[in-house]
């Protein structure tokens, strides 16, 4: 079997996309946090007192998702032209929506396309540490799911 990431000698290596046309990507992640509808009415009025709430977790979101590289080994760093982070609030929770659009030269297997993938569930996982962040404090029983 012949493996993308190992050299002649069984050594991890970064694969050479240089000579790959460039593809269009697009790929999106949902997730929630489940929490005390108390805790969502203070995020809602901005009664947290770390301040906005929402605005921080969008921008760790973001910042996540453009770091992907640097958090997963061997992957290469993407040209991500956009990202996205949506939110809403429900009774008991908020739903996060995460996507990304990149053009890139991508490797055509399977493997490959699924670490774009990481970057949209990555940015949902981080976003998530902020609002936990900002709200320990109001004790409330979180739930994280994706």
């Amino acid at each position: 079997m012949d493996f993308s990431h190992l050299d002649s000698k069984g050594n991890a290596v970064m694969v050479d996309t240089s000579q790959k046309p460039v593809t269009k990507r697009t790929a999106k992640a949902i997730g929630k946090i489940r929490m005390h509808p108390e805790t969502i009415r203070k995020i809602r009025d901005k009664l947290i007192r770390k301040g906005d709430v929402l605005t921080v977790a969008k921008i760790a979101g973001v910042t996540g998702g453009k770091r992907t590289s640097d958090l997963i080994p061997l992957c290469h760093n993407i040209r991500i032209d956009q990202i996205t982070v949506e939110c809403e609030l429900y009774k008991d929770y908020i739903g996060i929506t995460g996507s990304s659009i990149c053009t890139k030269p991508l490797p055509l297997s399977p493997l490959q396309r699924l670490l774009f993938m990481i970057c949209v569930k990555l940015l949902i996982k981080i976003w998530r540490l902020p609002v936990f962040d900002c709200c320990r404090k109001q004790k409330s029983r979180f739930d994280l799911t994706w």
